[in-house]
């Protein structure tokens, strides 16, 4: 029976520029096996075509349509329930500019005039940007951002903030929770990956990743199989009092032939 795997990225495929031992090879033979793959990332700082590249340089080769970011969700969402006079305000890095801009989003640097606030991961955050984007929530603009996560894994085993350290200083501001979150875990996401892309049953799917906020925490809301890998976050300390406990804890992506 065919099977679908969902791939995260960083911590799970890859560390910064450092491919993780075994990940090609068992991917390649995954897909030698005549199941389905895609990777889907969080990570706003990015275009699919960065991703795309990067993969096939590592010798994992891969079309546009297998890669899913959390810019790609995003910019489907605001396609589906924006009106023609909306506007979007945008607290992000030039790939999350690039990508709703390449679909046609209207953009908007006045606060004043923006219906929806997107948050991404922005290493240039700052008070300027932070007060943008509570002067529109002043002004009723819904709030989404692109993904939750706290922080990102890098090579060498430490982690730098993500996209939550942005959600984290709006809502410190407000006193309120942002209104969406699009990326992992959102049922909007898992939803999408499974019923348009993978077209599969969810228990037919295996979502791999190294978070249990995240990645393992959407595949057990949405009915498919979890494999946390312990090469970036997650240890397995971490597993034993987990909220959403991964129905395979595996050392890394080397091992998931094995299953």
């Amino acid at each position: 029976m065919v099977k679908g795997f969902i791939f995260d990225l960083d911590g799970t495929v890859y560390l910064d520029d450092q491919v993780i031992d075994g990940a090609v090879e068992a991917i390649n033979s995954l897909r030698d096996r005549g199941h389905k793959v895609i990777f889907l990332t969080n990570k706003s700082i990015a275009t699919r075509y960065d991703y795309v590249n990067k993969l096939n340089k590592f010798g994992i080769q891969v079309s546009l349509d297998e890669v899913i970011n959390s810019n790609f969700i995003t910019v489907k969402y605001l396609k589906e329930t924006m009106k023609d006079e909306d506007s979007v305000l945008v607290i992000g890095e030039e790939p999350l500019f690039e990508e709703l801009k390449a679909e046609h989003i209207k953009l908007t640097d006045d606060p004043n005039q923006a219906t929806h606030v997107v948050l991404g991961w922005d290493r240039q955050f700052n008070y300027e940007k932070l007060n943008a984007a509570y002067q529109a929530w002043i002004n009723k603009a819904t709030i989404l951002a692109t993904n939750p996560d706290r922080t990102c894994p890098v090579y060498g085993g430490g982690e730098i903030p993500d996209c939550g350290a942005m959600i984290g200083a709006l809502e410190g501001a407000t006193g309120q929770p942002i209104d969406f979150i699009i990326g992992k875990p959102s049922r909007l996401t898992a939803e999408f990956v499974i019923n348009e892309i993978l077209q599969l049953h969810p228990d037919q799917c295996f979502m791999v990743g190294d978070r249990l906020e995240t990645d393992i925490r959407m595949g057990v809301e949405n009915g498919l199989n979890t494999v946390l890998v312990l090469t970036g976050i997650t240890t397995a300390d971490m597993v034993k009092n987990a909220v959403y406990k991964p129905t395979y804890v595996l050392d890394s992506i080397k091992e998931i032939t094995k299953l």
